[in-house]
């Protein structure tokens, strides 16, 4: 569905590297710190930034090559776009019939009665829940085969990102040949709903691994200074000095639970895991 080989874009104070893959009938999640490449990626992917090299490929077509029409396959949502607040559901209706050659206002409407999204009220006296729900069922109202979605659960409380998740999982249950991309710094909702994960940090990916290998395999060792002098560290990504000695971080856990059955051994959460690739040092 997707390939990214090494996008570049350069600015004074960041530089984005970004190679990544989303397979056919797989959502596959973005992470990482706001300011992190997120964004950049999305909108370069889309077109909407200049590039300063690497390829993509979007829907089996060179992103440079894409017309009008092959756009009408993706629906996208950015965390800086959106309608008019000024206007109102009732006044997008014409839009999106004109913008879309597949817009299906049936469903459409029908998800708007489920979410309980007012016609007639201004965009701009939404609750950010609302906003949110209203931009992810434009993205898939038109039969997108590809959704990009920047950060569609951001500013939402508990409820309001069940619900929207919700929604995503439905839209692809409804065609395995559909795919996602979906970019959060709120690990829990990429936890719950994504295939595979990639983490970006200052603008190179330092993780891709598998949703399921990493909450399965990855944890977090405690140990003593001793323990962890006397340590095999061949499976071992970062490290962190802490009080007691040390914290490492491992994708092999069965290794050092078979090996080694006097080391604590937690499982690791993807924050945990997000917060070690970042912030200590490798081995």
């Amino acid at each position: 569905m997707l390939k990214i080989d090494h996008l570049r874009k350069n600015y004074t104070n960041f530089s984005l590297d970004c190679s990544l893959t989303v397979m056919p009938g797989c959502i596959t999640g973005l992470i990482g710190q706001n300011g992190a490449g997120k964004s950049t990626t999305f909108k370069a992917v889309l077109g909407l930034i200049s590039t300063d090299g690497g390829n993509v490929t979007l829907l089996g077509k060179d992103i440079r090559n894409f017309t009008a029409a092959d756009r009408q396959n993706l629906g996208v949502v950015l965390s800086d776009s959106g309608f008019s607040g000024y206007l109102t559901i009732s006044d997008i209706l014409p839009v999106l019939g004109s913008l879309y050659e597949h817009f299906d206002k049936t469903f459409f409407m029908e998800q708007v009665q489920k979410a309980e999204l007012p016609l007639r009220k201004q965009i701009r006296e939404f609750s950010t829940g609302m906003r949110a729900k209203l931009k992810v069922l434009v993205a898939i109202s038109h039969n997108a085969r590809f959704l990009i979605l920047d950060e569609p659960t951001a500013g939402l409380d508990v409820i309001a990102r069940d619900e929207l998740l919700d929604l995503l999982r439905e839209y692809m249950e409804a065609d395995l040949e559909r795919s996602i991309l979906i970019s959060s710094h709120i690990s829990s909702d990429l936890e719950s709903l994504c295939d595979d994960i990639y983490m970006i940090h200052e603008g190179h990916i330092v993780l891709h691994e598998e949703t399921d290998v990493l909450l399965s395999d990855y944890a977090l060792l405690k140990m003593s200074g001793e323990q962890y002098n006397a340590l095999d560290k061949q499976y071992i990504l970062r490290v962190k000095k802490e009080t007691y000695g040390y914290s490492c971080l491992t994708n092999q856990k069965v290794f050092y639970a078979e090996n080694y059955p006097d080391i604590a051994i937690e499982k690791g959460s993807i924050d945990e895991v997000i917060s070690m690739m970042i912030r200590d040092r490798a081995v």
